[in-house]
């Protein structure tokens, strides 16, 4: 906990979708928020809003791309500016790429591990240098179902979410020296606008194969980020949230 005695937490991808719902519970378990924001500034002012509207949270906004090399810069500045040294880091931000095998484009590729893996390696190492992140806080990624079943939509972003996972575990012992635990959160089918758009045929497909016969909320998923950052014994773990996806 910060001097001050307010907990704060960063955000990658704060403002929409699981992000927006996992800031949600931080703001209610008494976190002040810095979300980030890769492009959709109305979407970001409507988000802020709706966290001052329902909590006492102070809730700040940063406009930072990860898929964007000085984005590190960006949000350690930020940091700096608020004077906060973060109780807790979630990596919800993430990219994908839909491309057919046969004509997937290097530079593209690079852009999604960029954001999904070397974005928060360079992240977390700026930060601790600059005693951003405070000794015996938590980190955790957002990973995916799809980081553990093969997916025939994007390559990148199956491989990129397996990497999430493997990261996550990894850093486990570069992070005890300074008391940090790190675990991911791994979704499968979430309820977010994206998976809104698709055709209900599909939806109805995707449901079937899912033990539970449904598609999880953006709120239901975002307990599990609180209670990754708030036990004291969990650390190294890639939690599922699938629903039994491909019991049925």
């Amino acid at each position: 906990m910060n001097n001050s005695g307010r907990k704060h937490i960063l955000i990658t991808g704060g403002t929409k979708g699981i992000g927006l719902a996992v800031a949600s519970v931080m703001a209610r378990a008494g976190y002040d928020l810095l979300l980030t924001y890769a492009t959709d500034e109305s979407a970001a002012a409507v988000a802020r809003q709706k966290l001052l509207d329902a909590s006492a949270a102070e809730v700040a906004l940063l406009r930072a791309d990860v898929g964007a090399p000085e984005s590190v810069g960006k949000i350690t500045a930020a940091l700096r500016e608020m004077a906060w040294t973060v109780d807790a880091v979630i990596f919800n931000a993430g990219l994908t790429y839909r491309e057919p095998f046969e004509t997937i484009c290097p530079a593209e590729w690079e852009r999604v591990f960029f954001g999904n893996v070397h974005f928060p390696v360079f992240l977390l190492q700026r930060m601790l240098a600059e005693e951003l992140l405070r000794h015996g806080g938590s980190v955790v990624f957002t990973g995916s179902s799809m980081g553990v079943h093969p997916h025939s939509v994007s390559l990148a972003y199956g491989v990129g979410k397996s990497a999430v996972h493997a990261l996550t575990q990894n850093l486990v012992k570069f992070l005890a020296p300074y008391k940090i635990r790190v675990n991911a959160i791994a979704p499968g089918f979430v309820d977010t606008d994206w998976q809104k758009s698709k055709p209900e045929a599909l939806r109805a497909s995707i449901a079937d194969k899912i033990a539970l016969r449904r598609f999880c909320s953006p709120e239901e998923i975002a307990e599990l980020y609180l209670t990754a950052i708030e036990h004291p014994y969990l650390n190294g773990s890639v939690i599922p949230a699938d629903g039994g996806y491909s019991y049925r």
